[in-house]
């Protein structure tokens, strides 16, 4: 009897997780299709949550965002990058986001520190400015510890001073 009861729970279970979701999932390729709840399909990338983040360039419509030397401000340029960072985020409500703030070697490793802090919250208040909800942007600062590029040129110093964006769950 009480096997069977056993059973029958399990029955019930399995039918009700089997209904609960709304969607329904298949892969072609790299990309999702998703049927939504009114029976529309739309086509999903799937997200790269990897630990480089958009400095790997792998993640469609999330970019690294550059500074000027000893800068927390950014440029025309990087704010239009900024605008498609948010369009990215709208597009995957349900993601969370890690900025990271980076700097050259240039500096002590206190400042740069402070200047990649100030960077990472700096982006994130420009991102709550054009709309997104602060609970989903968290910073970190690494400083000069995690160098995109090595090197002492002009051009390697400033693949260094960024902000990397991490996707996270």
């Amino acid at each position: 009897m009480k096997k069977n009861k056993i059973c029958l729970l399990l029955v019930v279970v399995s039918v009700i997780s089997g209904c609960a979701g709304s969607k329904k999932n298949s892969t072609d390729g790299g990309v999702t299709s998703e049927t939504t709840g009114s029976g529309e399909t739309e086509k999903v990338a799937p997200i790269d949550f990897s630990t480089t983040g958009s400095d790997s360039g792998a993640i469609e419509g999330l970019q690294t965002i550059y500074f000027d030397y000893d800068a927390a401000s950014l440029t025309e340029t990087e704010k239009n990058k900024l605008a498609g960072n948010v369009e990215w985020l709208n597009k995957n409500s349900s993601v969370k986001l890690l900025i990271e703030g980076h700097c050259d070697q240039r500096g002590s490793t206190e400042y740069n520190l402070s200047l990649g802090e100030r960077r990472a919250n700096a982006i994130k208040s420009l991102l709550v400015k054009m709309g997104i909800k602060a609970n989903r942007l968290s910073t970190v600062s690494f400083g000069e510890e995690k160098l995109r590029v090595s090197g002492d040129s002009e051009p390697e110093l400033a693949q260094n001073r960024r902000a990397n964006f991490l996707p996270t769950k």
